[in-house]
């Protein structure tokens, strides 16, 4: 059960649409143009619906995917993972744990991390929160 209960009218209020459509429609925005594909910036990236810590500057790579990732998450009983198997495909998707808001997918295949994993999420599910 998620902690965060909200009807579909409320997080359109809340939310703009890209935003919507990605954390509550399972969208994806397209590669190369959301706000924190090459983000470089100290701090923590938190979901965009609720504000649950998600992953930090730490553990963000450049995978030139042209979505940002991340090798692991601030904790994993933030995050939940779920068999995906649309669009022919199939993937892990990554959701919020708290709201089950749609974050991205993740991926068995860097080798160049410390945990193999890339965490591949969209910029309209999270916001950026600069260390002070």
């Amino acid at each position: 059960m998620r902690e965060i209960e909200k009807s579909e009218e409320e997080w359109k209020a809340q939310l703009d649409p890209e935003s919507f459509h990605v954390l509550r429609q399972k969208g994806t925005e397209r590669a190369f143009t959301g706000k924190y594909w090459d983000h470089k910036e100290d701090g923590r990236y938190v979901c965009a619906g609720c504000g649950s810590e998600l992953f930090t500057s730490n553990e963000k790579f450049d995978s030139h995917c042209g979505w940002p990732s991340f090798y692991e998450a601030v904790d994993k009983s933030k995050v939940e993972e779920i068999l995906d198997r649309s669009h022919g495909m199939t993937r892990i998707e990554v959701v919020c744990k708290a709201c089950e808001g749609h974050l991205g997918h993740v991926f068995n295949d860097s080798p160049q991390t410390p945990t193999g994993l890339r965490y591949c999420i969209n910029s309209a599910s999270i916001a950026f929160h600069k260390k002070l």
